[in-house]
């Protein structure tokens, strides 16, 4: 069936629009009044609606669901009422996922979604055509519209899937039904709704009911580890040192890391399902840090899902394109910084610090550090507990920002004497634009790491340098 054809066995059970012709023939779906062209189908969602008239007259199809609109009557043949537009969004695109000979791929846990979904990306396009998730559409509104923006040629769409709370996930395999699915950690993010960390895994694992084949998960992790299942294939990314204790065949095992400012090396042991032996490989990419090898394994394992050869993975993972904000490296002058501002919680702070800690030992390092949202009435513990962190990293100045990031400072100005010791310059800052004045004072050649969640907007301070 072609997306007419669906979107019209859904509209027409609607009474309301029983008069409407058949013959329309829908050229792209779009949220954005802003976007639309000639034969698009307008979703009207929630403030959506005040355009609705206006959506029309550029000559798009409409479907709205504020009954106090007045249409205009020249174009009123090409609006679709409805309850919700987003419960209509949603049945539309399980209809059309239903109708697509793709794969879909389903990613979520607490940290890292993002990063492997461009890691996944990067390397499944290399030999077959596909589309993933863009910015933050990974919820209950913009996973279905994904959905509806792909197309019959596609062989794969990599869906992110966020949430906040129970059902969320739920909801979204019901919807996308993934031929393969990742989950790539279960971390202190949502904490705020959820409470615990057990309350996140339960909420993160509803997807495993809607998986078709096989689900990838991160091993290593305390409550992903035991997971299993009858159903579907289970295929764990572990650490090599690992490999006596689990050494199973469908598992992905890597290791050997080593990492500079320019490139990460590391080896994968896996079992090669068409030679039926062991394999092993060894790889640089331009992504650094431990924890991005542990994403870019499960993205290997993915595409070995796919077929793609050894060889092509080996090419592909040299240089892969990740998404602005993530670990992200911008030179200015005399100055490395690095924007790992998108998002922070206490799993993916610490793996940013000892990363940063590794590089850039012959410069002036500083680390600007924001706060971490989302993490519920324990946030200021969680803030004050990186004080552990700080002792172990290589860095000269430590600038704090934000009234959680405050609780933090306060335990290091009573712990005076480990202050001392540290012989880190360590300040608070009410103000970000203040951070900006102090880094431009320091006149060596500097690194700096920013890392905060995204509500923070840290990246403001070097904003001007992400333009140029």
């Amino acid at each position: 069936m072609t997306k007419s054809e669906i979107f019209y066995s859904i509209i027409n059970r609607n009474d309301k629009n029983e008069c409407k012709s058949s013959g329309l023939c829908i050229d792209k779906v779009v949220m954005n009044s802003k976007e639309i062209e000639k034969g698009d189908l307008f979703i009207a969602i929630r403030g959506g609606n005040n355009f609705v008239n206006e959506s029309l007259l550029k000559g798009a199809y409409v479907v709205y669901d504020n009954e106090s609109i007045k249409l205009d009557v020249n174009n009123k043949e090409k609006a679709f009422l409805v309850e919700d537009s987003i419960i209509f969004m949603q049945e539309f695109a399980k209809k059309w996922r239903e109708n697509l000979n793709l794969k879909v791929i389903g990613i979520t846990g607490s940290n890292g979604k993002t990063t492997v979904k461009d890691m996944i990306y990067h390397l499944l396009k290399s030999k077959y055509k596909g589309k993933k998730t863009e910015g933050n559409y990974n919820n209950h509104i913009g996973l279905p519209f994904t959905l509806l923006c792909s197309e019959v040629e596609d062989e794969f769409i990599i869906l992110e899937m966020g949430m906040s709370d129970f059902n969320e996930i739920d909801l979204l395999g019901q919807i996308s039904s993934p031929n393969i699915s990742v989950i790539t950690n279960i971390g202190e993010s949502h904490l705020e709704f959820l409470k615990t960390k057990e309350n996140v895994f339960k909420a993160k694992t509803e997807i495993i009911p809607y998986i078709k084949e096989t689900l990838i998960i991160n091993g290593d992790d305390e409550y992903l580890r035991n997971v299993v299942s009858d159903k579907i294939r289970i295929i764990k990314v572990l650490r090599k040192e690992k490999k006596d204790l689990l050494c199973e065949k469908m598992n992905f095992y890597y290791g050997d890391i080593s990492f500079n400012e320019i490139e990460t090396n590391f080896s994968l042991d896996y079992f090669g399902q068409i030679c039926q032996s062991s394999v092993k490989r060894s790889y640089k990419t331009n992504v650094l840090g431990e924890h991005n090898i542990l994403n870019l394994t499960i993205a290997i394992a993915v595409a070995k899902q796919f077929g793609i050869e050894d060889k092509i993975i080996e090419e592909n993972v040299k240089n892969i394109a990740m998404t602005e904000m993530r670990f992200q490296k911008i030179e200015k002058k005399d100055t490395v910084y690095i924007n790992d501002a998108y998002n922070a919680s206490p799993m993916s702070m610490k793996k940013s610090l000892e990363t940063f800690s590794k590089l850039y030992n012959n410069k002036e390092k500083v680390v600007v550090l924001g706060d971490m949202l989302e993490l519920g009435e324990n946030e200021r513990e969680f803030h004050r507990d990186i004080f552990d962190i700080l002792l172990n990293i290589n860095t000269n100045k430590i600038y704090l920002y934000g009234p959680r990031m405050a609780s933090l400072y306060e335990k290091l100005e009573k712990n005076k004497n480990i202050k001392e010791f540290l012989n880190k310059d360590i300040k608070y800052f009410e103000n970000k634009m203040e951070i900006k004045k102090e880094l431009e004072k320091i006149s060596k050649e500097k690194a700096v790491l920013l890392k905060a969640s995204r509500g923070m907007k840290l990246e403001d301070i070097i904003e001007d340098i992400i333009e140029d």
